[in-house]
C-alpha cells in the first residue's frame, strides 16, 4: 500500500493528536492506519474492545451515543492525547426495515444518537481546546445515499442529512478560529459491516430500490479509498478547504 511518506517524502502529520470514532475496523481502521502511516498520535474507540485495533494506535472502549459516553472519551483524550488536534467521526450505521413506518421510535432515536448527536456533543466538548490553540481539522463521515434515500434506511440517511447541514454550519462558526470542518461521504464500501447490512437488506425483500450492481467505476470502494480522502482534508494540503462535502462513491450516486 502507498504510503502518506512515500507520497510526500515527510511525514505530514507529525506530531497532531488524532482521535477516530469507530476505529476498530473497516474505513475507521483504514483511517487509523493511514493517521499512523502519517505521523500522527491516534487514540480510537468503539463500543467493545476487539483484536482488529491498527497496531499502533490507542484504544478506548466507549458508547458515543450517550453524552456520558461522548464526556468520557473527550476526558480520555485530553488525559492520553493532552488534546485533539485531528478529530474523524466514523462512528456510525443502521439496520435497515421495510420502510419508514416499520421503523420503530427508538431505532430513529439511536440512528440520531449515533450517526448524528454522536459528532455534535463531541465536537461541543473537543473544539473549544482546538479555538484555543486556533487550529484543528474536524471530519464527519456522511453518506453518499443522502440525494437518494432507499425507504429501509430512511432514519440512517435523514441523520446523515441532518449531520451534512450541521457540518457546513459549523465549518462557518469555527472558520475564524483556523479550525477547518469537513464531510466525507462513501458509497458502497466492502466492509465487514457494510456486508453484513447489505445482507440484512436482502432478506427484507425490499423490493425495488435495492441495487447490487457495480458503481460506474467497476467495483465497490475499499476503506483505503475513503481513508484517503479522510486523510487529505486532515492535511495541510486541504488548508483552504472547510464546509466541503467529499463524495468517494466511484460515480454510484450522480450529483446533478
Amino acid at each position: 500500500m502507498t504510503t502518506v511518506e512515500d507520497v510526500s517524502g515527510t511525514r505530514e502529520l507529525a506530531g497532531k493528536r488524532a482521535l477516530v470514532t469507530g476505529g476498530s475496523r473497516g474505513i475507521g481502521a483504514a483511517v487509523v492506519r493511514q493517521l499512523l502511516d502519517a505521523g500522527a498520535e491516534v487514540l480510537t474507540t468503539a463500543r467493545s474492545a476487539t483484536s482488529t485495533v491498527p497496531e499502533g494506535a490507542t484504544f478506548v472502549e466507549a458508547d458515543v451515543r450517550t453524552r456520558a459516553g461522548a464526556e468520557a472519551l473527550a476526558a480520555a483524550a485530553r488525559e492520553v492525547l493532552g488534546g485533539v488536534d485531528v478529530l474523524v467521526h466514523n462512528a456510525g450505521g443502521a439496520q435497515p426495515y421495510k420502510g419508514a413506518s416499520a421503523i420503530p421510535d427508538e431505532e430513529w432515536q439511536n440512528a440520531l444518537d449515533l450517526n448524528f448527536l454522536a459528532s455534535v456533543r463531541l465536537d461541543s466538548l473537543l473544539t473549544p481546546g482546538m479555538r484555543e490553540r486556533r487550529s484543528g481539522a474536524v471530519v464527519h463521515v456522511s453518506s453518499a445515499a443522502v440525494p437518494t434515500v432507499a425507504p429501509p434506511f430512511l432514519h440512517y440517511v435523514a441523520a446523515k442529512a441532518a449531520l451534512e447541514s450541521y457540518s457546513r454550519g459549523l465549518a462557518s462558526e469555527l472558520a475564524p478560529f483556523g479550525i477547518r470542518v469537513n464531510t466525507v461521504s462513501p458509497g458502497r464500501t466492502a466492509t465487514p459491516g457494510g456486508e453484513a447490512t447489505r445482507e440484512q437488506w436482502a432478506r427484507l425483500d425490499s423490493g425495488p430500490g435495492q441495487d447490487n450492481t457495480s458503481p460506474p467505476l467497476g467495483r465497490d470502494g475499499r476503506p483505503d479509498d475513503i481513508a484517503h480522502a479522510v486523510l487529505f482534508l486532515m492535511s495541510d494540503r486541504a488548508s483552504w478547504l472547510t464546509g466541503s462535502n467529499v463524495v468517494v462513491d466511484g460515480g454510484e450516486f450522480p450529483r446533478g
